[in-house]
């Protein structure tokens, strides 16, 4: 489709991860922006004042945004979308017993036409809070694909290799299926965690990251007792045992990155790996507070994720956002450590950026149209002495008015537009988890 936005405030992100706004129209034509500028009575004069070579397509739609805000949508960096069955199922324990006692055993029962439609469920929550990619590590790589391109979201996914399922052969073919699915969906190879994983097995993740020149993720040093059994078996901690293994040739990066030393620091810093705090899904299991104002200060890349809906509970960017800012500063004591620009810029270009979505990090000629209007009307974004800070401190999921992925609206004033009845999906969903207890 064809769509033109205007009277429209447009976050623009600018140099050193901050952000100006400019008051305009924005158009799209087809999957991507083709113009940003200012507000012109037609798109006919809006076409005359680009300049030449542009001319104001045929028009499925114009779209007043009546002076709300147009900004580039979330980036969920890490998650696992399909735990949306466990939300509130398994909590109030430390990570290890959550994981063996209630997760993985229900885990095991899952069927891939289960992962699909709680996949489903979890891209409904992402399309409310604003988020237009996650960043997943879940069963059935392919399956959690065709949810994505079923209902026109963008997900990117990684592997979560370990002991107890799949091989390194079975992820190579799923890394192939998965990136010649959809233009919607991508793969990048990875593996669950260093305590999960043999040795063996980590090798072979390696090489196959070596001959497909990818990226690796991981779980990274979440809990302090991970990082002290890996150094009892290894005498090194998890990023200095992975580096080793020739993991990051490619880039890549950890998710969480709580309890880092400095050695680990380094190696993030020399490879150009990204830190992805999940610090909702941190606070709730007890792990820590990653050390952001550290990463930041060493120019080390940076994201944000929600982690799954089991451990969180709540695929919600604005409260990561939040917690991301103030236990930041909470843990240097310093409310000065960390502005609302940096964490809104990890939130969206960051996430971008470790997701290798390049064309999908901001609003500007030539980039996908992944964007999010945000209702400025509401109460907690006036009065607008600064609406970046509004975003990170006051901002909410019911600001977000609508969420377009690839050019395509799929949630509009709390409708959705992905192909599926709502109430179809939460049968589902119940079903799943009713047939496990």
């Amino acid at each position: 489709m064809n769509i033109r936005f205007y009277n429209a405030k447009i976050l623009q992100t600018a140099e050193n991860h901050t952000f100006h706004i400019v008051e305009g129209e924005l158009w799209v034509k087809g999957d991507s922006i083709v113009y940003v500028g200012e507000n012109s009575a037609t798109a006919e004069t809006a076409a005359e004042n680009a300049g030449s070579g542009k001319e104001a397509p045929a028009w499925d739609r114009e779209i007043d945004a009546a002076g709300n805000l147009l900004m580039p949508g979330f980036k969920n960096a890490h998650t696992h979308t399909a735990m949306t069955f466990l939300r509130s199922y398994a909590d109030d324990l430390p990570l290890q017993d959550w994981l063996n006692q209630q997760v993985f055993p229900r885990e095991g029962q899952l069927t891939e036409d289960d992962v699909y439609w709680l996949n489903i469920l979890g891209i409904m929550e992402y399309l409310t809070s604003g988020i237009t990619s996650n960043f997943d590590m879940y069963f059935f790589p392919p399956v959690n694909a065709k949810a994505s391109a079923d209902t026109g979201f963008r997900t990117v996914q990684t592997s979560g290799l370990n002991n107890y399922g799949g091989t390194v052969e079975l992820m190579e073919e799923n890394y192939h299926i998965v990136n010649e699915l959809s233009d919607l969906t991508s793969f990048i190879v990875g593996f669950h965690a260093e305590y999960t994983t043999s040795k063996e097995l980590m090798e072979g993740v390696a090489k196959l990251a070596q001959k497909l020149k990818s990226p690796v993720w991981v779980h990274n040093s979440e809990t302090k007792l991970e990082v002290a059994e890996c150094k009892e078996r290894w005498g090194i901690t998890p990023t200095q045992l992975t580096d080793s293994l020739g993991m990051y040739e490619y880039g890549g990066g950890g998710y969480h990155c709580v309890w880092f030393e400095d050695s680990d620091f380094e190696i993030f810093q020399k490879r150009n790996l990204t830190a992805v705090t999940n610090p909702a899904s941190n606070l709730k299991l007890a792990s820590g507070i990653c050390p952001v104002k550290r990463f930041v200060d060493n120019g080390i890349s940076m994201a944000i994720g929600t982690d799954g809906p089991a451990s969180n509970n709540c695929l919600d960017m604005f409260r990561e956002m939040f917690l991301t800012s103030t236990l930041a500063k909470v843990r240097e004591m310093d409310a000065e450590c960390i502005s609302a620009d940096e964490i809104l810029y990890m939130a969206t270009a960051g996430g971008a950026h470790a997701m290798l979505l390049d064309d999908c990090d901001s609003l500007a000629e030539g980039k996908k149209a992944d964007i999010i209007m945000i209702d400025l009307q509401q109460p907690n974004m006036q009065p607008e002495n600064n609406i970046v800070k509004n975003l990170v401190y006051s901002g909410s999921k019911q600001n977000v008015k609508m969420t377009m992925v690839n050019g395509k609206i799929l949630y509009e004033d709390n409708q959705f537009n992905i192909g599926f009845d709502k109430k179809e999906i939460y049968r589902h969903a119940n079903e799943i988890i009713g047939r496990m207890k």
